[in-house]
């Protein structure tokens, strides 16, 4: 039996996080530019890229955030991290699965998910080799580099390759990477949003809203 890759997101998939770091964004946005924007109109532009993406696709849009904007974010994105969060219920589970190879592919800095991981105490099975961050390629989700980083890096074939991710923007980047990429749709910030044809016009038709099920699946591809 020959093992395969799970490269896991973070935010919204390992740890319910994706909602703290956006409603930042979200709040700031709209403070700061007198936007009245809401989850779902901030979820559209910006969920699952990393911030120097979600920069750029701001400034597309005529939004022009500077410096100063951004050192705030981190302040609050600190802030939040302070308070702590938990791993996603049953993914453990998952990571124990001796028969698959598995690592992390997130729009975070390497810094700020390195502290991600030791609060939800997963180092014993994320060592830094197995941990890629958005400033390690050029351009972010929804482009395909993070994920074809990770993959060459843990010496697998794109086609043997599951990414488990949240975000449209990261589901886009798993498919251009020509990999299996399953829709984990069960973190509070996608409660309610009906997305599932949205994700299977990108072309993705296994979608999940449990680690039990993610976890069924995956032992059915061994």
């Amino acid at each position: 039996m020959e093992k395969k890759l799970i490269i896991w997101d973070f935010d919204g998939v390992i740890a319910d996080t994706e909602k703290l770091w956006l409603q930042n964004r979200m709040e700031l946005l709209n403070e700061k530019f007198g936007l009245n924007w809401d989850f779902k109109t901030t979820i559209s532009f910006l969920a699952g890229m990393s911030d120097k993406t979600k920069k750029e696709v701001l400034e597309k849009i005529g939004i022009k955030t500077d410096d100063e904007f951004w050192a705030e974010i981190v302040s609050r994105d600190l802030q939040k991290m302070g308070k702590g969060f938990a791993l996603t219920k049953g993914i453990e589970d998952i990571f124990k699965i001796e028969n698959f190879d598995q690592c992390i592919a997130t729009g975070g800095i390497s810094s700020k998910t390195k502290k991600k991981i030791q609060m939800v105490g997963i180092e014993k099975y994320f060592p830094e080799k197995n941990v890629f961050c958005a400033d390690m390629v050029k351009h972010g989700k929804p482009e395909p580099d993070l994920y074809l980083l990770a993959a060459d890096s843990m010496k697998y074939e794109y086609k043997d390759c599951f990414v488990v991710e949240d975000s449209l923007a990261g589901m886009t980047a798993g498919v251009r990477a020509n990999m299996n990429v399953i829709a984990f749709l069960g973190s509070d910030l996608y409660q309610n949003m009906y997305i599932e044809e949205e994700i299977k016009n990108i072309g993705v038709s296994e979608i999940f809203y449990n680690m039990k099920d993610i976890k069924n699946y995956l032992l059915r591809k061994l």
